[in-house]
């Protein structure tokens, strides 16, 4: 079969879950037992890749069109950047699209080849309106080239049943043109991994527990509020924040006032990560980090926690979207319960009660040894036996088969 993937992240430049996901569900597809694939990746940069019968091409417009606000030119440079992609690809048998910056060009190769179009719901727009901040009025095109391309897929692919259902009701896909496979892991790759030099590298003492958090600076996940969560925690316990990449400066510099507050209002030593780590420095932290806390307000998957997980790491996270589909509470983590101002407004109605609640479900776990031990290995047990990217890759393989022997039927 001759697959194309269209994506705006692609190692080395992979800010979030979708890069991830691109990343290792493209190689597991490129080496599927007794399948044949060739995989060919477009994606936003220089990177030119050849291994097997993988290939990943960058591309990235020599010119700068023109933009009214400076808002509108992220826009611009993705739409440039999806008709170049439509102009290189090479004939294919279907084409597999992921998130909104690809949409465009996936719309375009689905007539100019007539092959079926397939998109894996990441996230979905309406249910970002803080994307305003970054985008301006430019979010309202987003979101219209989203549900465009979304009515006229001939499959979806929902990483979880949350996404599955957001999308039938977002956007009108009927439920037979979805199909529900979650994010993987590699447990090859992520598995606990001691590291004690890189805890001295970064000022983390080896004789206090930390708890960490891992993301991108954005209102989605919620690092602002366990930020406001740290005054609560348990004395002796450090907070560990791999956080960068902010999405606008105002969030960034939010972020970083938050953070001297917190330094002043507690004695818990806080240490802040502000730039994306190496995969295998990550893996390390996860390690020996005491609880991994994932405070997110919105989050179709939450592969962060799978992350963690397959490193014998418990987790505290706030009961939204898909991730409940992952963490089991009371074996492998705990769940903290999440009430949105409405349904288009994704910040918690009572931001203090909400952080409290972080820090109460993560005391509970640091004060308990014994029940972060269990919560280790049910954690990575878990991980083994439901979300191996082997598994998913078969899953999505199968899916792609459906849909072309359907292709073209009324």
């Amino acid at each position: 079969m001759k697959i194309t993937l269209l994506t705006n992240e692609f190692p080395p430049y992979v800010y979030g879950g979708a890069g991830v996901h691109v990343e290792y569900l493209s190689k597991s597809l490129a080496t599927l037992p007794d399948a044949g694939n060739t995989v060919d990746i477009l994606c936003f940069g220089d990177q030119k890749i050849k291994e097997g019968s993988l290939t990943a091409r960058g591309v990235k417009p020599d010119f700068v069109l023109p933009a009214q606000n400076p808002q509108f030119a992220k826009l611009m440079d993705t739409l440039a950047r999806n008709v170049m992609m439509s102009g290189s690809a090479a004939p294919m048998d279907i084409v597999h699209c992921h998130t909104w910056y690809t949409h465009f060009g996936g719309c375009i190769l689905q007539k100019l080849f007539n092959a079926p179009l397939v998109l894996t719901t990441h996230s979905l727009e309406p249910h970002r309106p803080w994307k305003v901040e970054q985008l301006g009025t430019a979010y309202h095109v987003s979101t219209w080239l989203e549900r465009t391309a979304y009515q006229n897929a001939d499959g979806v692919v929902a990483v979880s049943e949350s996404m599955r259902r957001d999308v039938h009701e977002l956007y009108g896909v009927p439920h037979d043109r979805i199909r529900v496979i979650p994010n993987g892991i590699d447990p090859e790759e992520y598995h606990p991994t001691p590291d004690p030099a890189l805890l001295g590298a970064y000022g983390i003492d080896p004789a206090l527990p930390f708890v960490l958090f891992v993301g991108r600076i954005t209102r989605q996940k919620g690092v602002l509020h366990l930020i406001n969560a740290i005054r609560h925690l348990r004395p002796g316990t450090q907070v560990v924040l791999c956080a960068g990449a902010p999405d606008t400066p105002e969030i960034g510099e939010e972020m970083k006032k938050k953070v001297e507050e917190a330094r002043k209002d507690s004695a818990h030593p806080i240490i802040w990560i502000p730039q994306m780590l190496p995969k295998r420095e990550v893996i390390s932290l996860y390690t020996h980090a005491a609880v991994f806390i994932c405070p997110s307000v919105y989050e179709p998957f939450g592969i962060i926690n799978l992350e963690a997980m397959a490193c014998e790491t418990p987790v505290v996270a706030s009961r939204v979207g898909g991730i409940p589909e992952v963490v089991v509470p009371g074996e492998t983590g705990l769940l903290v319960a999440f009430d949105p101002k409405g349904p288009d407004d994704f910040e918690p109605k009572d931001p203090a009660k909400f952080s409290h609640d972080l820090a109460e479900a993560t005391n509970s776990l640091l004060d308990n040894a014994e029940l972060r031990r269990s919560m280790s290995k049910k954690a990575r047990k878990r991980v083994e036996e439901h979300f191996a990217w082997t598994q998913v890759a078969r899953r999505t393989y199968h899916f792609y088969q459906e849909l072309i022997q359907n292709h073209g039927r009324p």
